[in-house]
Parts: structure tokens; sequence; C-alpha cells
């Protein structure tokens, strides 16, 4: 008769022993009996006609193409792909720093290009205080030519954003050779003076040569100073905020 009490004491060592040794020999069986399942397939696939064994050894590979495909490299194309783009991102950063770096010479020469430029248009643009000597030496002009001068009068300045404009209302009298002396003289002034609206009246025969009188409007420039240009500034700033409102 089955003691009530041995059911609720331990498991004596000796019986423990016992059922692990018992566990063990059925991992031990199952695992032989796996080996032997293992080898029953490879034999009879090795009794298979070869073309078939060549099919399933096809087959496995595939299997393990499939495997490694979506167990490695399906998880980290996205990666790759995104790591690949940084790269030929890098790569035209790179190449982009090469050709700017690789083009600071040649901005250098263009610009001691527009420098040179530059000065070379300050030197014919006089500012405030020179007018009356280029004005006075176009009037030269006209008396070196051999020219008889009706009128010599400077109109008011027209100012534009960073020079102005200064016309000179000019007739002269004298023969038609030195008027064209007269204009080719001003035109080689080192100073810009434009020479529009030429007219030729009352043209006379005098001995071997003809006497006229020419008109022309002489239209010089300048400069204007840093404190004319602070006041167009704020001249135009006025009219915009007032046009705003």
């Amino acid at each position: 008769m089955l003691d009530p009490l041995a059911t609720l004491l331990p498991t004596p060592c000796s019986e423990r022993a016992a059922e692990d040794s018992c566990g063990c020999c059925s991992r031990a069986t199952y695992i032989d009996g796996g080996k032997e399942k293992l080898k029953e397939l490879l034999d009879r696939i090795l009794d298979l006609p070869q073309q078939q064994r060549l099919g399933i050894l096809a087959g496995l590979i595939v299997a393990l193409l499939l495997l490694d495909y979506f167990l490695l490299y399906s998880p980290r194309s996205a990666e790759i792909s995104k790591v690949t783009q940084e790269i030929e991102n890098q790569r035209n950063e790179r190449d982009k720093k090469k050709k700017e770096v690789a083009s600071i010479p040649k901005l250098k020469e263009q610009m001691r290009q527009l420098d040179g430029m530059l000065k070379e248009a300050v030197a014919q643009l006089p500012d405030r205080k020179e007018i009356p000597d280029l004005l006075s030496n176009i009037s030269n002009k006209v008396k070196e030519s051999g020219l008889e001068i009706l009128l010599f009068r400077p109109r008011g300045e027209n100012v534009q954003e960073f020079y102005a404009e200064i016309p000179v209302d000019i007739v002269v009298r004298g023969g038609f050779h030195n008027v064209v002396t007269f204009f080719d003289e001003v035109g080689r002034l080192n100073r810009l003076v434009n020479i529009n609206n030429i007219e030729i009246r009352n043209p006379k025969a005098n001995d071997d040569q003809l006497i006229m009188e020419a008109s022309t409007l002489a239209t010089t420039f300048r400069f204007l100073d840093e404190a004319e240009r602070a006041k167009m500034a704020a001249e135009k700033a006025a009219k915009e905020k007032a046009a705003k409102k």
C-alpha cells in the first residue's frame, strides 16, 4: 500500500539520478534515431539515378541562396543603398570643392582685370572740383582748332545713381577742317566727353575754304561723392516708403 506521506517527501537522490539517467538515455536515443533517418535519406538519395541526384543538389543550392538572400542580404540592402548614396554625395562634394580650389587663380586674375578696368573708368570720370578745369580745357580746344566760340553754356547736372551728367551747349564758327579737328581733339581727351546732336548751319564759301557754324551738345560726367550718394539713397528710400502708403 502506498504511504501518503511518501508523496510529500523529497525524491531520493538515487531516484533522481535514475530519472536523469532515463532522460539522457531518451535524448541519446532521439539523436541516434535522427542519425539513422539522415543516413537512410542519404542512402536513398545516393541510390537515385545521377540526373535526379543532380536535380536535388541544384535544389539545395537554390534553397541555400534564397535563404542567404532573405536572411542576410535583403535586410541590409536598404542600408547598403543608403551608404552607397552617401559615398556618391561625398564624392560629388569633393569634386566640387576641387573645382572651386582650381578656379581660385582664375578668379583672382579676373578680379585684377576688373580692378584695372575700374581704375581706368574712375580716371575718365572727374570729381566735382575738376569739372571747371575740364570745361576750360574743352573751351581751349575750340580756340586751338582755330574756331570762334559763339556759345559755350553748361546746363544743369542730370544726376544718376552714382554719377552726374554735365551737358554743355557749344556753337562754333570756322572752316570745315577746323570743326573736324575740334571734334577729334575732344575725343582724345583723357576724360570722357560725348559729342551728340551735331548740326551744321549757314555754310559759306570764303576764298578756298568753306566757313560754317557748328552746334553740338557735349556731355561730360563726374562721380558723385559719398555725401551725394548717401543723399540719393535717402531720397530713394523716402519715395519708396511714401509709395507703399
